[in-house]
C-alpha cells in the first residue's frame, strides 16, 4: 500500500493504482485522481459547504437521476470512523456502461466526495476503493 496525501487529507492506495495528474482546470476542487489501468478512475473533490449529508445525499441522487443514471444502492454509513454517505449508481450511456461508487464526508463545513467510476464487474475495484476509504483521514 502507497500514501496518498494532499493537505489535511491522507489516505492508503494499493501498488495497483497509479497517481493521476489532478485535472484543477476544468476541477479547481480536485484533490485527488487515481487509475487502474483505462477501466478505472478515482476522484476526489472537496469544498466549503454549509449543507448536510441529509440534504447531499437528495441532492446527489436527484443528479444521478436526471443524468439517466440508475441508483443501486444509497445509504448512510459509518466508514474511516466518520459518518457518510455511499452511493452505487449505474450510467447507460450511448457509448459507454460503467458503474459509480461514491463516499460522502463532511467535517468541519468542508464536504469532501470520493467518487469512483469502473466497468470492471468483478468486485475487484471496488473493494480497492472501500479499503482506500477505509484509511481516509483528516489532519488538523
Amino acid at each position: 500500500m502507497r500514501t496518498f496525501k494532499s493537505g489535511k487529507i491522507t489516505f492508503e492506495y494499493p501498488d495497483s493504482w497509479e497517481v493521476e495528474k489532478a485535472d484543477i482546470l476544468s476541477n479547481p476542487d480536485c484533490i485527488a485522481t487515481l487509475s487502474k489501468g483505462e477501466d478505472n478512475l478515482v476522484n476526489g473533490v472537496m469544498f466549503p459547504t454549509a449543507t448536510n449529508l441529509d440534504d447531499y445525499k437528495i441532492f446527489m441522487e436527484d443528479a444521478i437521476s436526471d443524468d439517466g443514471g440508475v441508483i443501486m444502492s444509497s445509504d448512510f454509513v459509518q466508514i474511516a470512523g466518520k459518518d457518510a454517505i455511499k452511493l452505487h449508481a449505474n450510467m447507460d450511456m450511448p457509448e459507454i456502461n460503467f458503474d459509480i461508487h461514491t463516499y460522502v464526508f463532511i467535517e468541519n463545513r468542508n464536504i469532501y466526495i470520493f467518487e469512483m467510476r469502473t466497468l470492471d464487474i468483478s468486485g475487484e475495484s471496488e473493494r480497492e476503493f472501500k479499503n482506500m476509504i477505509e484509511t481516509f483521514k483528516i489532519t488538523g
